[in-house]
């Protein structure tokens, strides 16, 4: 490695170190090793050419595959999702992105499949927020990380459709609200979440609007297993919404989803 590309890693590595990250020693030091690899970095100094990325905050989610960080772009708060290269489970991807034509030709290398599926997920909001289902609204990738909107207020994300209590009209709202939108994903888009629950569906606290997030397992209504995810997410919502007297079955939101009383 050249002398002057070392020291050009090793400057972005100080800078990292300086941003405001908001976790404790400890933590810091696991996040960092997990994280911020020499390609991560090297992305995030990208991001920082290209006028998006001007600081990074706390970490407000990891997930298996994932970090989401809190991160500034032009005083506009944005969220930056890092995927893990060396340590995130990455053949739970595999069913979802070697089963999908837009990515026949990917290696079954962890590499390829983890940027490959950066790029999906990208792909995947702009086709949902394009027949008008709320998504976090992206930005762009950089290797693997996905730079997109921050949907949160004073640095802190609104809170899962789990954790926020609902009273019977709130969830019934939301509940239609969810209905279209997997009918616009089907029909509009034709996608499917893939791995739709209230583990995955964030709501706005200021208009009880529900927003789709985590779309990278989103696949095309030609994926061979498409039909299956559907049937998964629909029984998923179904299951949710009971507790508030909401008696659909799970045959009557997939006629919905489908359309089927129209034809």
């Amino acid at each position: 490695m050249k002398e002057g590309y070392t020291k050009k890693i090793k400057s972005i590595d100080d800078k990292l170190d300086k941003m405001r990250i908001k976790r404790k020693d400890s933590d810091y030091t696991k996040v960092k090793e997990d994280v911020f690899d020499t390609p991560t970095l090297i992305s995030l100094y990208n991001l920082s050419n290209k006028g998006i990325l001007e600081a990074l905050g706390g970490a407000i989610s990891t997930g298996k595959e994932a970090n989401i960080f809190f991160a500034e772009s032009n005083d506009k708060p944005i969220a930056l999702k890092i995927y893990r290269i060396t340590t995130s489970t990455f053949r739970a991807m595999e069913e979802y992105l070697l089963g999908d034509p837009r990515f026949k030709n990917i290696r079954h290398e962890k590499r390829d499949i983890i940027l490959a599926w950066t790029r999906k997920e990208y792909r995947n909001l702009l086709r949902a927020q394009n027949v008008g289902v709320r998504v976090p609204t992206p930005i762009t990738t950089e290797r693997n990380i996905l730079a997109m909107d921050f949907l949160g207020e004073n640095e802190v994300p609104y809170p899962l459709l789990k954790e926020i209590k609902l009273d019977t009209k709130q969830a019934h709202h939301i509940y239609e609200t969810i209905k279209s939108y997997m009918r616009k994903l089907y029909k509009d888009s034709n996608l499917v979440h893939g791995d739709l629950s209230e583990y995955n569906i964030m709501v706005d606290p200021n208009n009880m609007e529900p927003i789709f997030i985590d779309m990278g397992q989103s696949v095309t209504l030609d994926h061979p297993k498409a039909e299956y995810f559907l049937n998964r997410d629909i029984n998923n919502i179904v299951r949710f919404f009971k507790r508030f007297k909401i008696s659909e079955s799970s045959e009557d939101l997939s006629a919905f989803v489908r359309d089927e009383n129209s034809k």
